[in-house]
């Protein structure tokens, strides 16, 4: 009389095996499956066959690990996709000006005495409308150079807007370097979110893990795509 093989045992084969097999192909997952199951068929004790419940439920286990595996492969071709949609746009964007989260803004010497100084744009990304907004430009000592008391009423989304390099007197330019800007909102005399906003030139397109990033140059961090607020 033939050994019999425990239904129980096969269950737990059945599983190891296609844990280990979750590298491997669907293909191998079934074979694999199929090999245990007609070695216990088999190997049943003639007293004791496996009942139809038993093989339906092992057979709705071999197919689930079947249908993540699919699943999973499908997922893997769309994030591909996806990534290189997403790398095509970032490519776009090299050389052009855009808008991301940051409290930057240069001074430098325009292209003709005539032109006087010239600066980054900047802006804000406002989560509601605002009807009072305040622009503070500090420079690296934290000293004020500029504030700009009532700029508003504006709506909720992103405004950009440019500093013409002026200190509080009006005439006197800031000289060339780095500053800060801060931005203040309110509606109905409550705060409203705000995300000051730096200009910065795409320089390149670096692929990362994570999905294509945009190169800043030096002055700037890498950043997603997702993080343009604004081309300029």
């Amino acid at each position: 009389m033939a050994n019999s093989i425990d239904s129980g045992v096969l269950n737990n084969m059945n599983l190891g095996a296609a844990a280990k097999q979750t590298q491997g192909t669907s293909q191998e997952l079934s074979d694999s499956f199929m090999t245990l199951l007609v070695t216990q068929l088999k190997n049943q004790d003639p007293l004791k066959p496996m009942e139809n419940a038993e093989m339906t439920s092992q057979l709705a286990q071999i197919n689930t690990v079947n249908g993540i595996q699919e699943l999973n492969t499908t997922l893997e071709g769309i994030t591909g996709q996806i990534d290189a949609g997403q790398t095509l746009q970032a490519a776009a964007l090299i050389g052009q000006g855009v808008l991301v989260p940051g409290d930057r803004v240069l001074v430098g010497k325009g292209s003709d005495e005539a032109e006087g100084v010239a600066t980054t744009p900047f802006g804000v990304e406002l989560k509601s409308p605002a009807e009072q907004v305040k622009i503070t430009i500090t420079n690296g000592a934290g000293e004020v150079m500029r504030t700009y008391e009532n700029v508003g009423p504006l709506d909720a989304g992103v405004q950009s807007f440019t500093w013409d390099g002026t200190l509080s007197d009006g005439k006197t330019t800031a000289p060339a370097g780095e500053y800060k800007v801060s931005i203040e909102a309110t509606l109905d005399d409550e705060p409203v979110a705000v995300t000051s906003l730096h200009y910065a030139q795409v320089n390149g397109v670096v692929k990362t893990d994570s999905g294509p990033r945009l190169d800043l140059g030096a002055l700037s961090d890498q950043v997603r795509l997702e993080d343009v607020r604004q081309i300029l």
